[in-house]
């Protein structure tokens, strides 16, 4: 798979990736989780965000600077789903946005 697949591939994933975490943050916030929701919904969607502006950078360099951007939200990103996980604060399955993150992770340090 070359760069620009890569990239496309990440872009349509990261997308994906932040609905999914948008009903993930609906669900916790209607089970009372106010602490740890917060942090997921903007680490989470905002990894789509710098994926965008990466797309949109005219040079390599530029674009390497954001994809690596989005790939600390994606770090963080799977820091609060295993709190979240590990720390039982809520009964919800978070493991199918935890497989997400981890491919994603996979795709932008390919991408590195």
């Amino acid at each position: 798979m070359g760069v620009n697949q890569i990239q496309r591939t990440v872009q349509q994933r990261s997308f994906e990736f932040a609905l999914s975490v948008i009903r993930l943050y609906k669900k916790l916030q209607a089970r009372q989780e106010f602490i740890l929701s917060p942090q997921l919904l903007r680490s989470g969607t905002s990894i789509g965000i710098h994926v965008e502006e990466a797309m949109a950078q005219p040079n390599s360099a530029d674009r390497v600077q954001q994809m690596a951007i989005a790939s600390k939200n994606a770090r963080e990103t799977h820091y609060w789903l295993k709190l979240l996980q590990e720390s039982k604060l809520v009964d919800v399955d978070v493991s199918p946005e935890l497989e997400q993150i981890e491919d994603l992770l996979r795709l932008l340090t390919d991408l590195a």
